[in-house]
């Protein structure tokens, strides 16, 4: 009865279809598909909606009712051809052109459908044209970034499109070929910061890899221009054209190594010139009134990055002669600043420190003793030319200049010590009025008073100023650093005082069962000091810290080991921990060599003095740039403290921060990495990978993405036999988004390296494609970039395991994804996807889409 009733509604419909009454029609087969179950029925009456759908440009509805009919009937030819022209209405016209490609081929003869096929394929191609053509966007953002009267977040959307094109090399080129770098400049000189910034890392991605442009870039902007808008206050410009100048010298020494493919990158003449030209430039910026203390310091950072050898294998060290010859006296100027006098030039709290830094590197790279000896005399000769006893500031400047040295090379910095009249200098400067002149001759007579035979001079020339110098000050700056320079042999007590004011001593646990016990029986309960909780103990330690105390210290661990006994040095490392404790305070702790003193503490003394010291190295590297805080050589005596505290004899937190440190170490270089591998770490590593502690195995998982990009960690995982690999898909699949960014990442890197493990991956556990399928659908974008990353890898490895991806879910997530319109933040992930597609169109296996 009910399906015979459907019948009569079916027919009821097409007449109100026939005499166009859509609505009524769509109401008679709404009605029709409730009551009847026969599936042809159905299949018609969804069909025949989706035409009134059509009829009343309700396109998302037909679709839909098409769909249904073809999931009835896949070869329903009418239904195929009107979700095909409900798609094409709605935009859709790769899925459109599918369709009716499908009806081309059940019924090749229907001209209908062969005109549709050419007309979908030219619009598809013309959108392509349109929406993906790199001119029409370049015109399109600078025509929006030089109108005036574009608003706030106009202008916002175009700057950050633009940076996004100059980091692709097809929009980079684009950009450069239509006078982008004109229109760039002129931006420059809007002088609006957002404009400025926009425009400088915009340069910053052109220049990225490709020697022509950069050289192109560097003569268009100049380098006097470069850097004189670096010398400016505002940091965020000045770190931008920083990052600029980094790109530039890298693409130039051919320190980028990032393959691009497509045409021939153009011949380029010798950089050498333009090279040395920068280097002036630096060199120029450091004794220059009108660089601020942030553009003195990125000029630094630059010339420490770049000028002495990355690997003193290579016998080429002509950059640093070179600085040396014509830039020493330039960076000794810096090293001699002293803030307190009228002629000091502009500085931030690092920029002695950087300077002393370079010096240590510049002497480090010296390749031979003639080379240090002319290296020693234009020390000599420029500490000497300051000395005059008509000029007090001059000689403060000479004493001020040793300290610096001290605290870079050491041996030279003991050397110049041995000059006539320096050490006199130092006692007669601690006798002065002023306390910019006492400051700066106790700090040097501290660094100086290391050695056994300088500790004796100080002692019976200078001890009777020094304690004069304390009772009469009240810059507490001064009093701690007469305190530690007076007499070296009360080391041990001043450490001992150190570690009172910090409360780094070990501290029982307190058992509230036993406490009640003894007041039960009347016995005697010792109570916290009120000034021992801690607030008083965090007030304590930045009161020291903004004395200096680090500077202290720094001069007690270089004690001879006559004074600095085992016990004393486990003392202090109890100390540098307790300073250590506050993240925020850890950059000033560096910045005044405590990276640096911590090293000889966590590789000698007690047990418990070496734990504690590794555990404040630990902290100082999970946060700080290694190539500050431990510079040249030491940074690879950190390693072996660092991997020593992965024992789970030691507590949760020791193990914490040293994976964090270790974890920062290995992504600075492939040596540091290698360091860690003879260590023996892996397996420390690996074994916290496993731990069911969230922190843990998030520090271990981060750490272990890293070291895979080391050959022999790349080995482990290639061998057979263990689930090295199986563990880390595992983890991507992890609810916690740390360890899946992290295990994506090291799963990215391992299937780049090997077409083996993209075969290994698929074998090594059934769980992988759906893994795969959540790491490229999440939320978070580092994680699916990642995600999608793999996906290309194991497209490009195999034809046969992209025929497996392109026949899975996996394909609806690449199209979905590659064709969102990308921005700033998305840009990485809307690529890759973009970049799967091609390499399935590459295979044959899919059609071009958009």
């Amino acid at each position: 009865m009910a399906e015979a009733e459907a019948v009569q509604l079916k027919e009821e419909g097409n007449r109100h279809f026939q005499l166009q009454d859509y609505k009524a029609a769509t109401k008679s087969y709404s009605q029709a598909l409730k009551l009847t179950k026969d599936k042809a029925l159905q299949a018609t009456l969804y069909r025949n909606r989706a035409a009134c759908g059509l009829k009343t440009e309700s396109y998302a509805q037909a679709a839909s009712d098409a769909s249904r009919a073809i999931d009835i009937n896949s070869s329903d030819v009418k239904a195929l051809y009107r979700r095909c022209q409900a798609l094409e209405h709605l935009g859709k016209l790769d899925q459109a052109f599918k369709d009716v490609q499908r009806c081309a081929t059940l019924e090749p003869r229907n001209q209908n459908f062969q005109e549709t096929l050419r007309r979908l394929n030219a619009s598809i191609q013309e959108k392509l044209h349109v929406q993906f053509s790199t001119d029409s966007r370049v015109q399109k953002m600078f025509e929006i970034l030089l109108d005036e009267s574009s608003d706030a977040h106009r202008l916002e959307k175009a700057a950050n499109n633009l940076i996004v094109l100059g980091r692709e090399e097809a929009g980079a080129e684009r950009i450069f070929q239509n006078n982008g770098v004109a229109l760039l400049l002129q931006l420059m000189d809007t002088k609006r910061p957002e404009l400025v910034l926009a425009a400088v890392r915009t340069l910053s991605g052109m220049c990225s890899g490709h020697r022509a442009r950069a050289t192109v870039i560097l003569h268009a902007v100049r380098i006097d221009r470069i850097c004189s808008l670096m010398a400016v206050e505002n940091e965020e410009i000045s770190l931008a054209l920083c990052n600029l100048l980094q790109a530039i010298i890298d693409s130039l020494s051919g320190e980028d190594k990032r393959e691009h493919h497509g045409k021939e990158e153009a011949l380029v003449l010798d950089t050498k010139k333009d090279l040395k030209q920068i280097t002036n430039h630096l060199l120029d910026m450091l004794v220059s009134k009108k660089v601020s203390g942030q553009g003195r310091d990125q000029a630094l950072n630059l010339l420490n990055k770049n000028v002495p050898r990355k690997d003193l294998s290579i016998h080429d060290n002509s950059r640093t002669i070179y600085v040396v010859d014509n830039g020493l006296r330039k960076i000794l100027k810096v090293v001699g600043q002293v803030p307190d006098l009228p002629s000091c030039l502009p500085l931030t709290d690092n920029t002695r420190m950087l300077a002393s830094i370079l010096i240590n590197k510049l002497y480090d790279d010296l390749r031979c003793d003639p080379e240090r000896d002319h290296f020693r005399k234009i020390c000599e000769e420029y500490i000497t030319a300051k000395f005059d006893p008509q000029n007090m500031d001059k000689n403060v400047v000479a004493i001020q200049t040793v300290s610096g040295i001290l605290q870079g090379p050491f041996d030279l910095g003991n050397q110049l010590l041995g000059l006539k009249g320096v050490m006199e200098m130092m006692v007669a400067l601690c006798g002065s009025d002023r306390e910019a002149d006492q400051l700066v001759a106790v700090e040097a007579l501290i660094h100086a008073s290391t050695k056994l035979s300088r500790a004796t001079f100080i002692i019976t020339n200078g001890v009777s100023l020094l304690k004069e110098i304390y009772k009469t000050t009240k810059n507490e700056k001064i009093k701690i650093r007469t305190l530690v320079a007076s007499d070296k042999t009360i080391l041990y007590s001043v450490a001992t005082i150190l570690v009172n004011c910090t409360n780094s001593y070990d501290v029982k646990e307190v058992i509230p069962e036993l406490v009640q016990l003894a007041k039960f029986s009347k016995q005697h309960v010792p109570e916290e000091h009120p000034k021992d909780k801690k607030d008083f103990i965090d007030m304590r330690v930045r009161r020291l810290l903004k004395a200096g105390v680090i500077s202290a210290l720094a001069c007690m661990v270089k004690a001879d080991s006559a004074i600095l006994t085992d016990q004393t040095k486990e003392l202090l490392a109890r100390v540098f921990l307790a300073l250590c404790d506050n993240p925020k305070d850890r950059g000033t702790i560096v910045a005044q060599g405590g990276g640096k003193a911590l090293i000889p503490l966590a590789l000698g003394g007690t047990d418990v003095g070496k734990v504690k010291a590794a555990h404040a190295l630990a902290k100082i590297a999970a946060v700080s740039n290694p190539d500050i805080a431990f510079p040249g050589e030491r940074v690879y005596e950190v390693v072996r403290p660092l991997v020593k505290l992965l024992d789970t004899q030691r507590d949760g937190l020791q193990n914490y921060e040293a994976l964090l440190g270790l974890t920062n170490l290995s992504g600075r270089s492939d040596k540091l990495r290698q360091k860690i591998f003879k260590e023996r770490a892996l397996p420390d590593i690996e074994n916290y990978m496993f731990e069911n502690h969230d922190q843990l195995r998030q520090a271990a998982t981060e750490c272990m993405c890293n070291m895979v990009l080391n050959k022999e960690v790349q080995e482990r995982f290639l061998a057979d036999g263990n689930d090295r690999l199986k563990l880390v898909i595992l983890l991507c699949g992890e609810d916690d988004d740390k360890v899946q960014n992290a295990a994506a990442g090291a799963l990215a890197m391992l299937t780049a390296a090997h077409k083996k493990l993209c075969l290994k991956m698929t074998q090594v556990t059934a769980q992988w494609m759906e893994i795969l399928q959540r790491l490229c659908l999440h939320d978070q974008l580092s994680v699916q970039h990642r995600g999608l990353v793999i996906a290309y890898n194991l497209l490009q490895a195999d034809a046969e395991l992209a025929k497996k991806l392109v026949e899975s879910e996996l394909l609806e997530i690449l199209t979905v994804v590659g064709k969102q319109e990308p921005d700033e933040k998305n840009a990485a992930v809307v690529q890759t996807a973009r970049e799967c597609l091609i390499k399935c169109m590459d295979y044959g296996y899919i059609k071009p889409v958009s």
